[in-house]
């Protein structure tokens, strides 16, 4: 059982409660539910932006203990003032140590475009990200097979919310549907959490030229950005490279400086 399989089973778990504390007509009155969501397409294909999406995440299973200390309102106002296109917030509690509180209150500070990162298997949670201010939610198309993908996505769309797909190899692309609008491609290997970003160039050609492409995980230097830019990626999602420092967010900064200059 690889990690994914462990976060997944303990998911379905945990679903069963939050529908039990908070069921959909709850979610259906939160103040963001019947808001109009920010375009993150938009936004990252912008060309006087960075294409970073910058990440808000605590704790993850391979590194462990990342940042316990940095506060997310903070946090995510610097990354966007800091020329970030886009934010990223993990809800993921027990594995990464997030909340949709943390998400709740990014966006309460921010006007950029959020996308929930978490796991996917219900539509629940799709409707749970409508209502605490997402603008995109994340597909793995590792735990999903086609059919899940696209109502997942459709339902997506019905709520105004853009979709990630997740991909780690060619193959996963057999779930693509004509509601996901972005294609992430995740460099870190499930097996052994090694990471290359040479993953995201040997599958640049495979993805279909309409969706935007996202590179995932192991981005550290500005040089790498340049070269992927190379092969068409518009998105570059960074999460860990920025929270390791004691100010994520001065991170970010001096990272976008090093790119634009």
């Amino acid at each position: 059982m690889n990690i994914l399989d462990k976060i997944v089973t303990e998911k379905v778990k945990d679903l069963e409660i939050r529908k039990s504390i908070t069921p959909v007509k709850i979610l259906e009155h939160s103040i963001y539910f019947n808001m109009p969501c920010v375009s993150m397409t938009e936004s990252i294909v912008n060309p006087a932006k960075s294409g970073i999406i910058a990440e808000f995440k605590r704790r993850s299973p391979s590194k462990g203990l990342i940042n316990n200390t940095a506060d997310v309102e903070q946090t995510t106002i610097g990354y966007i003032e800091a020329g970030a296109s886009a934010l990223s917030v993990l809800t993921d509690e027990q594995f990464f140590g997030g909340s949709s509180a943390d998400l709740f209150t990014a966006r309460k500070v921010n006007s950029a475009p959020i996308l929930r990162k978490d796991f996917t298997i219900d539509g629940y949670q799709i409707i749970e990200a409508k209502s605490i201010g997402a603008d995109a939610i994340l597909l793995i198309a590792a735990i999903l097979d086609k059919q899940k993908v696209k109502d997942f996505s459709a339902l997506a769309h019905r709520l105004g919310l853009q979709v990630l797909l997740e991909i780690h190899n060619a193959e996963e692309l057999s779930v693509l549907s004509e509601n996901i609008d972005l294609i992430g491609v995740n460099n870190r290997n499930l097996k052994d959490f090694s990471v290359n970003i040479q993953t995201s160039i040997n599958l640049s050609e495979k993805i279909p030229p309409e969706f935007v492409k996202i590179s995932e995980s192991g981005i550290s230097k500005a040089e790498n950005i340049i070269e992927l830019k190379k092969y068409g990626y518009k998105g570059f999602l960074m999460g860990e490279n920025f929270m390791k420092a004691q100010n994520p967010a001065k991170a970010c900064s001096q990272f976008i400086v090093q790119l634009q200059s």
